[in-house]
């Protein structure tokens, strides 16, 4: 592991600060908070990393190509599509006896102006902004304090998968192991990548277009 320098410590530390004051703090601003923190994120590795923000986060300029992203990266979406509906939402709803709370997104539900706005929402918000605050930013974080063995991997992708989880309090207690799970599948993916930023943001942007495409339909 390499040394670690003060600067590499107290930017983190900061950052991570200003993270959970702008998720927990008393002002709510709802999807815009991940678009917040993902520019203070940037911001933070473009000090870290003197000027080299978006590589140390993942975004490989080698692996930004077509095959990557809009052939391989919307099937994977779809066969982690498949598992979380026929298989991981059943099966966690009956462990729990609750079914998830998918009320915040009545509103979809076959109107299109709105889907239109969440589908923006869902690419910037959610696929780029989550795919950069857990898995480019803390889990590379993690990696880089407490390297990659494999019992460091592990606890790296079950620590932010809870947190996750967590995150998606709105959606109850099986929304909350069901996202978590999801969650950690995306880290894996995105460890068995080797940190591509630009596959995992894809997966995550394509599995919440189909996502967002059942819902405006009624089949979800």
């Amino acid at each position: 592991m390499n040394k670690i320098t003060l600067r590499q410590t107290l930017i983190p530390l900061i950052t991570f600060t200003s993270i959970c004051f702008l998720w927990f703090g008393p002002i709510q601003i709802s999807y815009i908070e991940n678009i917040i923190i993902s520019i203070l994120i940037i911001l933070a590795n473009y000090i870290e990393h003197k000027g080299k923000p978006f590589l140390a986060l993942g975004f490989q300029r080698e692996k930004f190509t077509f095959n990557n992203i809009f052939l391989l990266a919307p099937l994977v979406a779809l066969g982690l599509f498949a598992f979380y509906v026929f298989a991981l939402v059943p099966g966690i709803t009956k462990l729990t006896g609750t079914p998830i709370d998918y009320s915040s997104f009545d509103q979809l539900r076959g109107n299109l102006p709105v889907c239109l706005v969440a589908l923006l929402l869902v690419w910037s918000a959610t696929a780029f902004g989550e795919e950069i605050i857990f898995r480019g930013y803390f889990m590379r974080q993690f990696v880089k304090f407490l390297g990659e063995s494999k019992v460091s991997i592990v606890l790296n992708i079950v620590l932010f998968a809870c947190f996750f989880g967590f995150m998606h309090s709105q959606q109850g207690i099986t929304g909350q192991l069901v996202t978590g799970i999801v969650g950690a599948l995306l880290a894996l993916i995105f460890y068995l990548r080797k940190y591509d930023m630009w596959f995992i943001v894809s997966v995550h942007g394509f599995f919440d277009t189909i996502a967002l495409i059942c819902i405006y339909f009624g089949l979800a």
